[in-house]
């Protein structure tokens, strides 16, 4: 896959970090929902054409590289 993109004197990847972390971290939600929110973010990012490079679903937060 070839993301890099240029001008004239300069490249660049464009990747973002994004964390979701639920009020208070309720712990409880994500032991519960963890299959259902993956679904629903893959196909937020999928609408919007937005590539996935890694996600983890910890206990009580989300990160996700795009």
């Amino acid at each position: 896959m070839n993301d890099i993109r240029s001008l004239s004197h300069s490249k660049w990847r464009c990747k973002y970090h994004i964390v979701f972390a639920p009020k208070y971290r309720r712990q409880v939600i994500y032991k519960k929902l963890k299959a259902d929110i993956g679904r629903i973010l893959r196909e937020l990012c999928e609408r919007k054409g937005v590539n996935i490079v890694e996600a983890e679903c910890c206990s009580n937060h989300i990160h996700m590289l795009v």
